[in-house]
């Protein structure tokens, strides 16, 4: 049984890795119906598989006038992001519609958005309709994502049984079974997500130095921006603005670096409209880190990494690291999919830094009152290896300029308005600062303070908070 599922999900890794670059969502256009059965399984009164008109007018009253506006509305976004609102804040209730809807609607950029927001998870009428559609659906764009979900939902559910290994390994305190299963948890990050990222450009570099440690530094740190809208130029130009009244030493990035998904290459075209004809004037080197779209593409992980031999300012030396510069050591993480190795490697380094501020970035918020809410899994792996011993975490992910309350003495910001949209969000019990505006976040330390401006496209302090030592 074993042999033959290993040699299913090979053959399955193998298709989609050669074609998982397809997450830009595909142009509308119509399409015939993917099957006139709506679901998989068939009504017990009728014989036959009920209608996404039917399964709406059988939901509860406050949702089925949402699942008619899905059915019903001209405005393709409208029904997407309504689409979406179901599956998140209703899922066990709106599954077999949305699933129904998915395998009979006309749309295939509703469909390839449906798929985006239901395909990951492991539920059998969605892996059923995600089979069909890679089987059989007249859209060779879609049934190469819906392949791409099938084949990621399998190698996770692999890899939690080396999860529950590792965790036999930690309990039973086997420190060598635990450095080796650690690093095969790092070749799955790949193996799940689906890129091609060799394990050797998966390890961290060498911690490296940019300014000594009796200077003071000063930071800019932006997110969510790789778009080439004019929200990102304008956010770009208030930079170079606050730049040539206030010098940045250096810059960071929080994450998706480019949309919709990351660089095919090294000498991607979209290198020169998207990150070095805004970022470059600045004449300053950018430590960047990845965000979830920047893994959407199979080769993007790696071809971001290898940009940094050819580009004057872009610097990413692998997927993790870390770095000082002034009276600060910068921890870089990829909090897309943390493996065991990377938690270790944060817990060492932290431990044996001697600097006087400790500051962490990477593109998920551990807390948040913005759309993707707080991260629960980061709160329950990460949270614990910061406690008392980091002073700020700083992220993107969600597209706004936030400051929430500290936990266990580490300051939580957020700085995702780099030029991707806006949305609205609501402050929450920890928001001390929190607007859906585009801006850039300004850090500057020197021994006795680590002060964090939130910056708007005016050049403009909207928010600023210091800690002193």
């Amino acid at each position: 049984m074993i042999t033959r599922f290993s040699a299913l999900f090979l053959s399955v890794s193998l298709l989609a890795s050669s074609a998982s670059g397809q997450a830009s969502p595909a142009p509308a256009r119509q399409v015939p119906p993917a099957s006139d059965k709506a679901v998989p399984g068939k009504d017990a009164a009728s014989g036959q598989a009920p209608s996404p008109r039917d399964l709406a007018g059988r939901m509860k009253p406050e949702l089925r006038e949402r699942a008619l506006a899905v059915l019903d509305d001209s405005d393709e976004v409208a029904r997407i992001r309504v689409a979406s609102e179901l599956a998140r804040s209703s899922p066990s209730d709106s599954m077999d519609f949305l699933v129904a809807v998915l395998l009979s609607d006309r749309s295939a950029r509703f469909r390839h958005a449906l798929i985006e927001e239901i395909g990951g998870r492991p539920l059998p009428p969605v892996r059923e309709a995600l089979e069909r559609i890679a089987a059989s659906d007249p859209d060779a764009g879609l049934a190469v994502m819906a392949l791409e979900k099938l084949r990621s939902q399998s190698a996770r559910e692999m890899r939690k049984l080396l999860a529950k290994r590792i965790e036999m390994a930690r309990r039973d305190g086997d420190k060598e079974g635990l450095q080796k299963l650690s690093r095969e948890d790092e070749r799955w990050v790949s193996i799940t997500r689906g890129s091609m990222l060799p394990s050797f450009l998966r390890a961290p570099a060498a911690e490296f130095s940019l300014k000594a440690s009796d200077r003071p530094v000063r930071v800019l740190a932006f997110g969510d921006f790789g778009t080439g809208s004019e929200p990102q130029k304008k956010v770009a130009a208030a930079m170079r603005e606050y730049h040539g009244k206030s010098p940045f030493d250096f810059g960071i990035t929080l994450g998706d670096n480019f949309y919709p998904s990351g660089m095919n290459s090294p000498l991607d075209e979209r290198w020169k409209t998207l990150y070095s004809d805004l970022y470059d004037p600045l004449g300053i080197k950018i430590y960047a880190s990845l965000g979830n779209h920047d893994w959407y593409g199979p080769d993007s992980p790696a071809a971001e990494i290898l940009y940094s031999d050819r580009s004057p300012s872009w610097r990413l030396p692998s997927p993790y690291y870390t770095f000082t510069a002034g009276p600060v050591q910068f921890f870089a993480l990829d909090t897309n999919d943390m493996s065991e190795a990377q938690f270790m490697w944060l817990d060492s380094e932290i431990a044996k830094s001697q600097a006087r501020w400790k500051v962490v970035y990477g593109h998920h918020p551990i807390y948040s009152a913005g759309r993707h809410a707080d991260n629960p899994a980061l709160i329950t792996r990460l949270l614990p290896l910061l406690k008392g011993r980091v002073d700020i975490y700083i992220a993107g992910h969600d597209h706004d300029m936030q400051h929430l309350k500290p936990d266990g003495g580490v300051h939580f910001f957020i700085a995702g308005g780099g030029g991707a949209m806006t949305r609205l969000l609501r402050p929450g019990p920890r928001s001390i600062f929190a607007r859906a505006a585009y801006g850039f976040a300004v850090l500057e330390a020197d021994r006795s303070r680590l002060k964090v401006t939130l910056v708007g496209v005016d050049s403009k302090p909207m928010h600023e908070y210091p800690l002193e030592k």
